[in-house]
């Protein structure tokens, strides 16, 4: 085993890497010799205070976690720096951040000591190939598409993918997780949510729309109307291209070709394209507008009233 620096600072926005480097560094030591405090409530004296304690404790080494550092102020950075001058033996301070500047003085002070770890989460292209890497490093395997759907259908959140990866991981048993399995077993989240109304919307079935947005209201509150209504559009866009390519004679593989589709996303809006008119798809782009206009201030009314009108009007068939 390498030995350990008397400081680490674990800092970025991929929560599970920060999560799996902290845990390799708590199995180095005893759970007695372990303490976990948080910045907002201890002081950087408190944490030096800790790691000073070695001679109360039992046991080979002691390991001190600070989580949420980013709140300190900048003077807490000079009492780190104080102590590493000449840090306790056996002893290591692992500070822990959602986001930290490299050229910040504590990452300066802990680059300087010891070693700063910074792990970003990927951009949302690259995270399917993130996600296939999560599989891989708890012994499973996704093929490519599933991959593609789960960050289609959880989002962009490392913590929540990873929590569904590890799920879907121990329920294939060795065998590769495919699409269906992820279709299947994966939680709504509120992005799925998203889908269910969209999916709802190209049914026409409207009391299951009402449902969706119902379901979203009580988990974000009102400030999801705006997104919400954006994607519907965005989605409703989709619909009307794949009417018009239909009545080319194209596919839905076709479409996902042409608009750069995930082929699952697309055999979507083929399917709902079947369920309006051309004119219909038409009023409800121009409704969708109405609708977000009245959201930044053009209505009087609830935006919650505004957007449940609305999906009543488009949704509901024809007379």
């Amino acid at each position: 085993m390498p030995e350990l620096e008397p400081v680490y600072l674990i800092s970025g926005s991929d929560r599970p890497k920060i999560r799996m480097a902290v845990e390799r560094l708590r199995n180095r030591f005893e759970d007695g010799g372990v303490e976990v405090l948080t910045a907002g409530e201890h002081s950087a004296d408190d944490a030096i205070a800790a790691c000073n304690a070695l001679g109360l404790f039992g046991g080979e080494g002691r390991l001190v976690i600070v989580e949420s550092v980013e709140d300190w102020k900048a003077a807490e950075a000079k009492t780190v720096a104080e102590y590493l001058k000449s840090p306790a033996p056996e002893t290591v301070l692992a500070l822990v951040a959602s986001e930290m500047k490299k050229d910040s003085a504590l990452a300066k002070t802990c680059a300087k000591h010891g070693t700063v770890l910074m792990y970003d989460a990927p951009k949302k292209r690259e995270l399917p190939a993130w996600v296939a890497k999560q599989f891989e490093q708890l012994g499973a395997t996704a093929d490519r598409d599933a991959c593609r759907l789960l960050v289609e259908l959880v989002g962009e959140d490392p913590e929540r993918l990873r929590s569904e990866i590890e799920k879907l991981a121990t329920w294939s048993g060795g065998e590769q997780v495919t699409e269906a399995d992820v279709r299947l077993l994966t939680s709504l989240s509120a992005e799925t949510t998203v889908f269910a109304l969209t999916d709802a919307w190209g049914k026409r079935d409207t009391a299951s729309a009402l449902a969706a947005v119902e379901s979203l209201l009580e988990r974000s509150g009102t400030r999801e109307l705006p997104r919400l209504v954006a994607m519907l559009a965005s989605h409703v866009a989709r619909v009307r291209a794949c009417l018009s390519f239909s009545e080319e004679g194209l596919t839905a593989r076709d479409a996902a070709s042409r608009l750069k589709l995930h082929p699952f996303a697309a055999e979507k809006a083929f399917a709902h394209a079947g369920n309006f008119a051309a004119d219909e798809l038409t009023h409800a782009t121009v409704r969708l507008a109405e609708l977000d206009l009245a959201l930044k201030g053009g209505s009087r009314l609830s935006g919650e009233l505004e957007l449940e009108r609305a999906l009543v009007e488009v949704t509901e068939p024809a007379l």
